[in-house]
């Protein structure tokens, strides 16, 4: 499916800052979130990295376009941010909290993941915006 008005290009671009912000964020973090999951060592394995960044591409896409129906001349740094952090309260946020809550995750594990998706999608809220669609 082919999204008219799309700028491809900063999708790629908004996918690669967002998976570079993620192994930055997630090796600073890494012996916080392996307690959090109660790991000693990390997967890997090259699949689960395969996986983010095809997630950050279409997330990206969604995002872009979310941000181009705010209009004509409204696809800007300011309006890709505030849109992503719309998506993350009402979206992210809140289904990595419900789905860590059911197996009994700690809290933690919660709060260090919805922090790195805050920071995705803020980042790919303001390439996106400021490329534009």
């Amino acid at each position: 499916m082919v999204f008219a008005g799309i700028n491809y290009l900063a999708v790629v671009i908004a996918a690669v800052g967002a998976f570079a912000w993620g192994a930055a964020y997630y090796m600073t973090l890494s012996r916080q979130w392996l307690a959090a999951v109660g790991r000693v060592e990390p997967n890997k394995l090259p699949a689960p990295f395969i996986i983010s960044f095809v997630a950050l591409l279409v997330m990206g896409t969604v995002l872009a376009g979310s941000v181009g129906h705010l209009g004509p001349g409204q696809v800007t740094v300011k309006n890709g941010i505030v849109s992503g952090l719309f998506m993350w309260v009402g979206f992210v946020a809140t289904t990595v909290f419900v789905n860590n809550a059911y197996p009994g995750r700690k809290v933690m594990l919660s709060i260090l993941d919805s922090i790195h998706w805050l920071g995705v999608l803020v980042i790919q809220g303001a390439i996106i915006g400021a490329m534009g669609v």
